[in-house]
């Protein structure tokens, strides 16, 4: 049984399907339909792993994942492309940051180009900066329609409109769950796909996952003069966080998106800053590493709160990359929820975090690249749960 309708638990059911064939996988989703947070709401990258610790699970599995990706959208005709794209210095103490990325991704297995900042223009004619390098293996899909077709293609049986309430696990005989709609599911074996709500779910297992999410809204909006922007476009991150600045994206459909920034969510699905649930709110600000994080990075955050209320402000910072936008250039579109994990000293977790307990498996941490690394994150899942089932009837 797999709790979530993601892109990380649709394509965990793809590979238990061909892992174990005939097992029989149940997909258990609240929403009448896949992949409606975080895969359905982000900005569609396929992102190269650059970013990403060497030998850590998001190195390995972005830089699999990336190549996995590119070749399941060209044999399911899901539209993609590889793009490539820039990573621009904009000020002088970005430098030092932009050259040790440049190691990081030759670590990681990519080729890297270095440019000056009169060769930008070669890519963006329309960006400035100091330097840049261009990484080749970054690329555009559309992440709704990958995990609709991993549903398709993995012969689970997909249960939506189905919130798990309850679940009572046996370690010598199973899992049962409770849904919202008084159904029960029983299975050998539950694995917890859950994203925003994924700590909740391994604490109604009866495990205590050592962290929580802590709900982290990314606002965009859609660039009113795509001609400015010819593919990627992203900052110098900063690497105390595991947010990559205000970034252009240009999409698959054509339209350029810009964003996101990152602001406290006032609710595991907050969207917009209307959206409160004093349940859900309250379980955040009594977790020890909400009040932590906050007293280590307000700063950082007074900015991004800034930027969220401020579209003069937001405005600002795209220009940083790219002059020639207007305020009036920026228009409001969707936004998402990222699933941060926050370990009670405060500490974001900065790999994708997956534990095992008896007849579960806990996808604890697994925001970007997640949807990058699907394909290679599912195989690992799978082989997790497989292995557990396995110990548990010895």
């Amino acid at each position: 049984m797999v709790i979530g309708g993601g892109i990380v638990g649709l394509s965990t059911a793809y590979a238990l399907g061909r892992a174990a064939p005939g097992t029989r996988v149940t997909v258990l989703e609240k929403e009448p339909g896949p992949a409606r947070h975080q895969t359905g709401r982000n900005s569609g990258v396929i992102h190269s792993g650059i970013y990403y610790r060497p030998g850590s699970l998001k190195a390995r599995y972005a830089v699999r994942g990336a190549a996995e990706m590119v070749k399941f959208c060209a044999e399911y005709d899901i539209p993609h492309a590889v793009t490539g794209k820039l990573i621009v210095a904009t000020a002088r103490e970005e430098l030092p940051r932009l050259h040790a990325l440049v190691q990081r991704g030759r670590e990681n297995g990519l080729a890297v180009r270095e440019l000056c900042g009169a060769q930008i223009a070669e890519y963006e004619p329309e960006v400035e900066g100091l330097a840049a390098i261009h990484v080749g293996t970054t690329g555009i899909c559309d992440y709704g329609t990958v995990a609709r077709r991993l549903a398709e293609a993995s012969g689970a049986d997909l249960r939506f409109g189905a919130e798990v309430v309850c679940v009572d696990r046996r370690p010598d005989r199973g899992v049962a769950v409770l849904t919202a709609a008084g159904d029960i599911v029983r299975a050998r074996m539950l694995v917890n796909c859950a994203g925003l709500h994924c700590d909740r779910i391994a604490l109604l297992t009866g495990d205590e996952p050592g962290a929580r999410i802590v709900p982290f809204r990314g606002e965009y909006y859609e660039l009113a003069r795509p001609d400015l922007v010819r593919g990627l476009v992203y900052p110098v991150p900063d690497p105390a966080f595991p947010f990559l600045g205000v970034h252009l994206t240009r999409g698959t459909d054509g339209g350029v998106h810009v964003g996101p920034n990152a602001v406290p969510a006032l609710a595991r699905e907050g969207y917009d800053w209307r959206t409160v649930r004093p349940r859900e709110l309250g379980a955040t600000l009594g977790w020890p590493g909400s009040w932590q994080l906050a007293r280590r990075h307000w700063r950082y955050g007074t900015g991004e709160l800034h930027r969220s209320l401020s579209r003069p402000a937001f405005a600002r910072a795209v220009r940083r990359l790219l002059p020639a936008v207007r305020d009036e250039d920026l228009v409001p579109t969707a936004a998402g929820v990222r699933a941060q994990a926050v370990l009670r000293d405060g500490t974001l977790v900065d790999d994708f975090l997956i534990r095992e307990a008896p007849r579960a498996v806990h996808v604890l941490n697994a925001p970007s690249p997640a949807a990058t690394a699907s394909l290679p994150i599912g195989r690992e899942i799978a082989r997790r749960a497989l292995d557990g089932l396995a110990a548990s009837e010895r």
